[in-house]
């Protein structure tokens, strides 16, 4: 920590599970104003999840009740990242369960982030709203490298989902397993992909493959964190549903399932939901502090 600054309460918390053992854990720090960068890197690699979130006081102009609204930033392991969804969700469940549930409103790199928390029978469930999204089409030879890196033939790819960069506040390569068994076999090489994955400015890539017309199984490799894989991944999860909805796979008004954490032992159901008239993406679920 910077000289003669306290060190800063740690909270711990899951999202996208209501059990510890479950969904992606964070590290939340809900006042983070005497830290500086190189403080919270430190925090985030001690902890070693795959992102931890530090608050600080809102800028000027953020819309929101006062005491509900704040500056957000968010740290892997190794670097910081522009926006992540399920230290988001973390770090709204543990306000709510000091301020109570209700409207929260983060300024994240990205831009403006609104979640709403609610109580539903006994459990809490944040849902954030994401900024606008976009696609861009990868380079054939990008996709090639990317997968090449890995280990997964072109033969494997679902035709029906064409590769794409996607964001809805940071950037995704979409890429879809023609199988479970596909999606489940995944030992990629990880210094390749980072490097190719920095080169492309991506913060993970979204690895998808279709159960039913609503419901999909993820994994998200993350070696630009210092991570394996993320265990559940709000903001791939909203880039996945602007991808899904512009290119015509799901209807625009649409509730997507996704499972993630299944083959890493840790599940996590992300809920995204899609409005007609709305370019934005909704990404909800539930989260618990880890003991």
């Amino acid at each position: 920590m910077t000289r003669n600054a306290p060190r800063p309460e740690v909270l711990r918390y899951t999202a996208f599970s209501s059990t510890p053992d479950g969904g992606n854990p964070a590290g939340v720090v809900l006042d983070a104003s005497a830290l500086d960068d190189s403080d919270m890197l430190a925090v985030a690699a001690d902890l070693g999840y795959s992102e931890s979130a530090f608050l600080t006081a809102p800028p000027e102009g953020l819309a929101g009740q006062e005491g509900r609204a704040y500056s957000i930033r968010y740290f892997s392991p190794k670097a910081e990242v522009p926006f992540c969804g399920h230290a988001t969700i973390a770090t709204a469940i543990a306000l709510a369960e000091r301020t109570g549930p209700g409207e929260l409103v983060f300024a994240t790199r990205a831009g403006a982030v609104p979640v709403d928390v609610a109580e539903e029978g006994g459990t809490v469930r944040a849902t954030l709203t994401s900024v606008e999204p976009h696609l861009e089409k990868i380079a054939d030879t990008d996709l090639t490298e990317a997968l090449a890196a890995l280990g997964w033939p072109a033969a494997d790819l679902d035709p029906a989902f064409p590769p794409h960069v996607a964001f809805a506040g940071a950037r995704h390569l979409v890429l879809a397993a023609a199988t479970r068994t596909r999606l489940a076999d995944l030992a990629y090489d990880f210094a390749r992909l980072e490097a190719l994955m920095h080169r492309l400015d991506l913060t993970t890539v979204q690895l998808v493959w279709r159960e039913t017309a609503t419901v999909f199984h993820v994994r998200n490799p993350f070696p630009v964190g210092g991570v394996v894989e993320d265990p559940a991944t709000g903001a791939a999860a909203a880039a996945f549903g602007a991808y899904a909805r512009e290119l015509g796979l799901v209807p625009e008004d649409a509730v997507l399932t996704l499972h993630q954490g299944e083959d890493l032992g840790r599940p996590g159901e992300l809920t995204v939901t899609l409005r007609s008239g709305d370019p934005r993406v909704r990404v909800s679920g539930t989260g618990t502090r880890i003991s």
